[in-house]
């Protein structure tokens, strides 16, 4: 067996071969601003992993979220319903229109946002509830959804995790009015920075091309609809590079390729270490029986936040980069002044005080996950 790397990191972007060949097109095409012919390509592709959904590239999940509540004319006073262990895109993108993010806890077993605290957040200014499928499990959806429907509320899926996973057999991505897909280096699905906003119809999607082309009918004139285009909607700059389409592109024609390597270190992972985790009182992930996951993260959550830091100092010292995630929003500097106050989430402050993400990705070998778990099972707790 070969040694494992002299440091194992935490996340290596999967780059297919096909990508510099791709790259080398798009430069020689002359052709690097927005909706070009990579910008179709990869849009193409991409629409087919979420169902057949209209899609639509954009520069960041942090964009495509913006863009969602723009397109949903969300307004000063209104209220979004989410979690508050997420990334700071899910509320910025809330908060940057004037509207409140509303902190609801998570689950203790999947982390994501506890489906039986959602009813008493709800006031007559909710607007709609924004859900995380978080290490790419879904979320409780059909409860969710019986919520939405009683209370006339959109449902929009922050997807930064999700692409590749499914519940019930349907796609995440598809699940909601609205997806915002992430393409940022740590994801499945990578082109340095990207990423891409699902659309429930073409009505929807129809608009959200002029919001995301500075409120122009651009896309229009370059598909020959109109003979000029201008100023017809209020919008922003939300459209990538054939460049980075180009680099997108090689990674979604990858993707089947990719995600088998994840899952085989995701497996072997759960299969190494839940005898482990069960003897010190370690929680791993679980994934309830109507959903599949698609290897985005694996996580351990230990009894103490003392743990915690000497689990990440002992892989440290084995080479091993093992970081913690999130810090609660609920809590933090903006979400006091941004969001409504008062709400409490014990089980988001406990987790982020104890949870560890392993290193999972393609460049992993055979002998790095060896190591990753024989150096997980050395510590004693």
């Amino acid at each position: 067996m070969t040694a494992p790397s002299d440091l194992i990191r935490f996340n290596v972007p999967h780059v297919p071969v096909t990508t510099g060949d791709y790259i080398l097109e798009s430069l020689a095409s002359r052709s690097l601003c927005g909706d070009g012919p990579f910008t179709a390509r990869a849009t193409a592709a991409l629409s087919k992993l979420v169902g057949g959904r209209p899609t639509l590239l954009t520069t960041s999940c942090t964009h495509a979220l913006e863009l969602a509540w723009l397109l949903l004319r969300l307004q000063p006073g209104d209220e979004v319903i989410m979690p508050s262990f997420t990334f700071v895109s899910t509320a910025n993108a809330v908060a940057l229109r004037g509207a409140v993010p509303v902190f609801v806890d998570i689950r203790p077993d999947t982390l994501n946002i506890d489906e039986s605290l959602i009813e008493q957040a709800i006031t007559p200014r909710t607007r709609a509830i924004c859900v995380v499928h978080y290490a790419g499990v879904a979320c409780a959806m059909d409860e969710i959804a019986a919520l939405a429907d009683r209370y006339d509320l959109a449902i929009v899926e922050d997807n930064a995790h999700g692409l590749g996973g499914s519940y019930r057999g349907r796609p995440l991505g598809t699940l909601g009015v609205l997806a915002a897909q992430s393409f940022h280096e740590t994801k499945n699905l990578q082109c340095g920075e990207g990423g891409a906003l699902v659309l429930a119809d073409a009505e929807l999607a129809e608009r959200a091309e002029i919001l995301r082309e500075k409120g122009t009918n651009r896309s229009r004139f370059i598909r020959g609809a109109v003979d000029k285009y201008t100023w017809v909607d209020v919008g922003s700059s939300y459209l990538p590079s054939d460049l980075l389409a180009a680099a997108l592109l090689s990674g979604v024609e990858d993707f089947d390729v990719s995600q088998a390597a994840r899952q085989s270190v995701w497996s072997a992972y759960d299969e190494g270490l839940r005898d482990w985790a069960g003897t010190l009182g370690v929680r791993t992930p679980f994934v309830p029986d109507d959903c599949e996951q698609p290897a985005h993260m694996y996580w351990l959550v230990l009894p103490s936040h003392e743990q915690q830091s000497r689990l990440i100092a002992h892989l440290k010292e084995s080479g091993i980069v093992a970081p913690f995630h999130y810090l609660p929003l609920h809590s933090s500097e903006a979400g006091v002044v941004h969001a409504r106050p008062g709400t409490p989430c014990p089980v988001t402050d406990a987790v982020a005080e104890s949870l560890v993400r392993l290193p999972l990705h393609t460049s992993l070998s055979p002998a790095d996950v060896d190591h990753v778990i024989s150096s997980v099972r050395s510590f004693g707790g």
